[in-house]
């Protein structure tokens, strides 16, 4: 939503001050220097992901347009599903969540909690880990340091399309440029029309820097930013879910686990302890 509000101001405030000047939009529409700006620039991107980049690359564009589901709302949902499952191990023991890891879409306490469910990564890293716990062959120290490796993989595998993005920002100038130079040839073969035909020309020509510049740090260098972003929220999520699990195989009561998760969090999203009490509390009694 706020990124297409930024185009829409963006485009106001730049493209209006040139009118109000007395500038003429129609001369930006330049389709061949479009086409080698972009062509030059995507076809570059190709060839530096390969297959495997471009698809993960393509596949994060739809979240770009949607707001993070990480709010405060949602940790609080987080915190009150775990500390039920953890109350439960903690009451009838580690077998009793069994059915719960193995079918957490038909499990009573996830199923309570759609904002949890539905993000299925998050919720099979919480059901790998509580495997894990329920197998009882690891220590909280050989179980942090597989979460470790698994999350920075994971921060990897996210950063795939945040750097092709990335890239294609920082490569959008030169490839303006390439345009301009490609119109000031042209220019230069055509010294024997009059003035007027080669001051369009020449304009025509400079719209390719402006159009690459403009394309990397207006539209292409926020998308890249906003992916980040949206990485960094995701991150934040599995961390509270890491914090407050190796708090309970520490040995710490499932009101003082979900405390440790909580301070995993920062600004907003966090709940005051009276918050998630209370939430706590009014989700264990439905």
């Amino acid at each position: 939503m706020f990124v297409i509000i930024g185009y829409i101001f963006m485009c106001v405030c730049i493209l209006g001050a040139y009118a109000a000047h007395g500038g003429h939009l129609a001369v930006f529409w330049q389709p061949s220097e479009i086409v080698i700006i972009f062509g030059g620039a995507i076809g570059a991107m190709i060839a530096a992901q390969g297959g495997k980049g471009m698809k993960q690359t393509v596949a994060a564009l739809p979240l770009l347009f949607k707001n993070t589901p990480y709010t405060k709302p949602f940790f609080m949902d987080l915190f009150a599903m775990m500390f039920e499952i953890l109350s439960k191990v903690r009451k009838e023991g580690l077998m009793s969540i069994e059915t719960d890891i193995e079918d957490p879409h038909s499990s009573p306490i996830i199923s309570k909690y759609p904002s949890i469910e539905k993000d299925h990564h998050l919720t099979e890293f919480l059901c790998d880990y509580l495997r894990l716990m329920v197998g009882g062959n690891l220590n909280s120290m050989e179980i942090e340091n597989l979460m470790d490796v698994e999350l920075e993989a994971h921060h990897a595998d996210a950063h795939v399309a945040v750097d092709a993005i990335t890239k294609l920002a920082d490569g959008l100038p030169a490839f303006g440029i390439v345009a301009a130079v490609m119109g000031v040839v042209h220019v230069m073969g055509s010294l024997h029309l009059p003035p007027p035909a080669l001051g369009e020309l020449i304009g025509a020509a400079l719209v390719g820097t402006f159009m690459g510049i403009w394309l990397a740090y207006g539209f292409f260098g926020p998308l890249a930013t906003v992916l980040e972003k949206q990485g960094a929220a995701t991150n934040i999520a599995f961390q509270a879910v890491k914090v407050t699990l190796l708090a309970s195989l520490n040995g710490y009561a499932p009101q003082v686990a979900v405390e440790f998760g909580r301070k995993a969090l920062s600004g907003s999203d966090r709940p005051s302890f009276k918050e998630l009490e209370e939430h706590v509390k009014s989700a264990k009694g439905k």
